[in-house]
This record gives C-alpha cells, structure tokens and sequence, in this order.
C-alpha cells in the first residue's frame, strides 16, 4: 500500500493516548533515535574500548584477542546489514529499531555477566617490587606452572555479546537512518541525520569519562588496593548492567510509532530521485524487483556496478579503518606510552575524540541542509572536506614518539652491564622477578624493567606519587 494509507496515530493498536500523538512526528522519533543511538555509542564505542584493559587483566586475554572482542561487532554488522535493510525497507522500521533496542540491550547483560560466573578475583598477595636486601627474606611468590586457568574461555562469552550488539546495531545505522530520509523534506534530511549521528557520538563521550571509584572496588573486593597497584581492576561492569536497563526502556517508544509518520506520502511525492543514471532504476520498476528474496541477488549486483555508490563505499571504510582503531587503542596507548592509569586515559582520549567528531557531524548536516545541496553538490563537499583532513595528517609522518632509554635494553647501567640483559652488577643479588613488568623512570631519565632492577631498596608516597630509592 502507499504510504499515505499506512500514516496512522503513535500508539499500540486501539490504545492512542493523545498525549503521544505530540510525538507522532519526525523531531518525536529523532529524539528516540537520538536516546538509542547515544546508548549504543556509550555500549560499543565507549565503555568496551576503555574496559580493554582491565579485561585482558581479569580474564587473561592478549590485545590480539581483545582486538577480535572489538572486531566482532563489525563482522555481525557487515554479514548482516545487506539482509536486514532488503528485508527492512519495505517493512515497519520504528519496530525494527525496537528489535534494535532489544538486542543491544541482551548484548549488554551478556557482556557484565563474566563477571558473576567468573568467580571471586584472587588478585594474591603483593609481589614486592623492591631489591632484596642480601641476608633478608624471599617473600615474593611464584605460580605453579602446572596451573592453567580457564578464565580465557570467557573470550567467546565477550564475542557473543558483541555479536548481539552487532545485531541490534545494524537497525540502527540502515533503517533508521532511513525512516528519518522517508520522513522529512529532502533539505532538512542531511541535518537530521547529522544531529543523529552526533547524538551516537556523544555516547562514547558518555564511556570515555565513566570513572569507577577506588573505595567502591576497595569494598568489592575487601582489600585496599589503589590505582598504582597493577592487581587493581575497577567495577567495569556496572556501567553494562545500567546501559541494559535504559536500552530495554527504549524498547516501548518505538514500539508505538506508525509505520509511516503523518505527512510521509506528500514528502515522497515532491522528492526527485538523483541516483546515478545507468538504466538500473527503470529495471527496478519494470520488474518488481525487491518483493522476494529471490530478487537480492539481483538487487546486490544493481548496487555493485554503481560507481558512484562504490566509491562511497570505499572511502567510508577506509575511514572507518583509521577511526575505529584509534578510538579502540588510542586510551591503552596513552596509558602503555606515557604510564598513565585507565581511567586518565580514557578521559583524555575522550577530549581528543568527541568534540571534533560531534561538532563534524553537526557542522557538516547544517551546511548541507542551509545551503540545501544537491548530490553532487555534497560529493565535492566530501571531497574537500576529506582533501584537508589528509593534509592534517601528514603530521603524523613526522611527529613520533621515540623509545625512551631503557637500562638493559637500549642502555648500560651507568657504563655497566651488557646491552640485552636486564641483569648488571648493581642488581646482580637483588632476587628481581622478570615475570613482574613494573616500569619506572630514574632520575637519570632512564627507564627500569622495575624498581628492583633499578636497585631499589625501598619506597615512599609523595603527594600520591609512589617514589622507590636506594
């Protein structure tokens, strides 16, 4: 049927309060749009990539392992965003974003619950990081090697509720983006859209900023452990729980809107298709093509031999390639390189990443729709906008980090010792666990495998600054 026969009240059957007819609207699901897409943003771009950490700690995992974590959304999202938008176009899409919710929503639950069948964190005693003075006492312990702990099988239990979040995501980005295209004039859509997109932005700023406090781990755990302690882990899996709650919420707003909102016919109507010219639009008509699965093959080839749809492609995922490894590995790369503990690190990755994002989204939706471009107008946009951006980043070509000197491994300790051995005369009878990397900074501005390696005999705390010395 035609739109305009589908255009009815927001509500659940013959149940239409008045009170929701206020929202029957393009801004009514925009806000609902904008609250779902926040959540997922606070979800998937945020608290996973700033629990990295902590869950390659608690559950034994290596970064190529927590990488396949973080990559699973993506494979769910890829496999099934082609079906889901064949399927969903021509079907009710405020319902599908309520499938959405749901699914993100269990993905959540399923990512905090390693934590409850996990068991209790025996973080063990306290390695001393110190030197042994000769004559004293060897209290550091060792494991036994024959003990090998299944904690790492948790890893499929992450992939799945990423899968899930893959699942529930792909909604999100395909049909919902669209019914907000269906529902408002072609010269408003482009702002809409942009608001959208930057309300999912504001979701990892959400994440990045989340801070569990010290005292509330400290009573999680019945010990007193601080930041510079490295068995110290936070309680990163409140925020999933609470995200589950607020998703499944939105599960009953969009759940009452129409299949097509008040006002969609008129708009369609004055729409002028601007597609690419190259025969398959009239084929599309001629044949009925998208009724029946049978015609995906048909309707995927049509898309595939579109250049310029293909060549959007391409760029998106090559920017996607950048931003998505940075936005996962930039927070653990400011705390490996500049010995910064997680929760700084994900606030200060946070303040690189969001406002110039946000501002990207909106700034650019604004221009399109004030100038009110046509398709070819915003392509050279693009194009534009993207030629500045790769000049920006020719900086990175030039500004590195260099290694700092490193006794043992790029130095000598004082002109003593070998290049390649962390042992030298200085710590020669100092007991120092190779198994314990404890990075510190002499005054030298040499770095030390540890204070035990550095000679270090004791320790103090100085404005909450561990300083070891000898």
């Amino acid at each position: 049927p035609p739109p305009g026969a589908e255009e009815g009240p927001c509500g659940w059957g013959r149940c239409t309060p008045k009170a929701l007819q206020l929202c029957n609207n393009p801004e009514g699901y925009l806000a609902a749009y904008s609250l779902l897409a926040i959540f997922q943003g606070i979800v998937v771009n945020g608290l996973i990539n700033i629990s990295i950490s902590t869950i390659e700690k608690r559950y034994e995992l290596n970064s190529s392992l927590t990488g396949l974590i973080s990559a699973s959304y993506d494979i769910a999202f890829c496999v099934l965003s082609l079906f889901i938008s064949f399927f969903g176009e021509r079907g009710h899409k405020p319902r599908w974003l309520a499938f959405s919710a749901f699914m993100m929503g269990l993905g959540s639950l399923v990512f905090a619950l390693p934590h409850f069948s996990s068991g209790k964190y025996h973080y063990g005693s306290k390695l001393e990081d110190t030197c042994q003075i000769p004559g004293t006492t060897f209290t550091n312990s060792t494991c036994s090697a024959s003990t090998k702990s299944s904690l790492s099988n948790y890893l499929y239990v992450f992939i799945l509720a990423q899968l899930l979040l893959g699942v529930g995501g792909t909604p999100l980005y395909t049909l919902g983006t669209a019914f907000i295209d269906d529902s408002v004039p072609k010269h408003k859509s482009s702002l809409y859209i942009g608001i959208g997109y930057a309300m999912s932005l504001l979701g990892p700023a959400v994440g990045y900023f989340r801070t569990v406090q010290p005292n509330f781990s400290n009573y999680l755990f019945s010990t007193k452990l601080d930041h510079d302690d490295p068995r110290w882990l936070g309680a990163w899996w409140i925020a999933f729980l609470a995200c589950f709650f607020a998703i499944w919420l939105l599960i009953i707003p969009f759940s009452c809107f129409p299949k097509h909102l008040p006002g969609t016919a008129k708009i369609q109507a004055e729409k002028i298709s601007e597609t690419h010219n190259d025969g398959s639009e009239a084929l599309v008509k001629i044949k009925n093509i998208g009724k029946s699965f049978k015609d995906f093959p048909v309707a995927l080839m049509i898309l595939l031999k579109n250049p310029v749809l293909m060549s959007l492609i391409i760029a998106s995922t090559s920017e996607a390639l950048i931003a998505t490894g940075f936005a996962t590995f930039l927070p653990k790369f400011i705390e490996n390189q500049f010995g910064q503990t997680s929760s700084f690190s994900a606030t200060l990755g946070g303040l690189v990443l969001i406002p110039a994002a946000a501002l990207g989204q909106i700034i650019s939706g604004f221009l399109v729709s004030k100038c009110k471009m046509d398709c070819k107008s915003i392509i050279k946009f693009m194009i534009g906008t993207c030629s500045v951006a790769l000049l920006l980043n020719t900086v990175f070509l030039f500004a590195k980090c260099g290694n700092e000197p490193f006794a043992g491994v790029s130095e000598t300790y004082n002109g003593t010792g070998m290049l390649h051995n962390l042992t030298a005369p200085c710590n020669a009878d100092c007991k120092c666990l190779r198994s314990m990397y404890y990075p510190v900074c002499g005054r030298d501005e040499v770095q030390y495998f540890s204070p035990c390696f550095a000679g270090c005999t004791a320790h103090f705390s100085n404005n909450h600054k561990k300083v070891s010395y000898h």
